[in-house]
């Protein structure tokens, strides 16, 4: 019966001491004070990849970005939104910087003069996310795409879209929304102002298999 209050005070150690040796390279996102490191950060400190390695995106993830852009500026109001991506950074407040792969923002709230060399502090209208790229590997942050989502829409952005490469599926959350749908991608989705998105016959269409190694 000794040897559990001993694990238990070995244990409660060891993620200071770690967190402590983790660089601030790694650092994705903050969530609520608490820092979540990208996905693959073990093995930069094991010393068998590159930061840089784990911070690129796959070639999927930012063909869908441009896919995404390129849909934005050829048929959104360019005068009404700024265009976002290359994971732009968001602080909701002092305990939560958050990041986006794709966000729109409406002119009139990200105004010229907040922009400058900080993250935005304004909720972008809607927000893009492709995959998650943050480690999950920590039982607190296993809710990370629904808490992270919560958070946007709190902070007034008013759709956050998640694409989920793996399972070829995408989220839809809507503030004003009673649920969050989640449905496969080979549909025609609503992006914004009545503009659609076809993430499965686009890929078609470039003639790219989802699903390749």
């Amino acid at each position: 019966m000794e040897s559990i209050p001993r694990k238990r005070r070995s244990i409660g150690k060891a993620p200071a001491q770690r967190a402590a040796s983790i660089p601030d390279s790694l650092i994705y996102e903050m969530l609520d004070g608490r820092p979540l490191y990208y996905y693959g950060y073990r093995e930069v400190l094991a010393g068998r990849k590159t930061t840089e390695e784990i911070m690129g995106s796959s070639t999927l993830q930012w063909v869908l970005v441009s896919y995404f852009m390129e849909l934005m500026i050829l048929t959104l109001d360019r005068k009404k939104y700024r265009f976002a991506s290359n994971e732009a950074g968001v602080h909701l407040d002092h305990r939560s910087n958050l990041s986006h792969d794709v966000a729109i923002y409406d002119r009139t709230i990200l105004t010229p003069d907040k922009i400058n060399k900080k993250y935005a502090d304004v909720p972008a209208t809607l927000v893009i996310e492709i995959d998650v790229k943050a480690d999950l590997s920590n039982v607190e942050d296993r809710n990370y795409v629904n808490l992270k989502t919560r958070k946007l829409l709190d902070f007034g952005t008013s759709k956050v879209i998640w694409v989920f490469t793996d399972s070829q599926q995408v989220m839809v959350a809507e503030r004003q929304a009673e649920a969050w749908l989640t449905m496969d991608w080979n549909r025609e989705l609503e992006l914004l102002d009545g503009q659609v998105f076809n993430i499965g016959d686009y890929l078609s269409q470039e003639g790219i298999d989802p699903t390749g190694e």
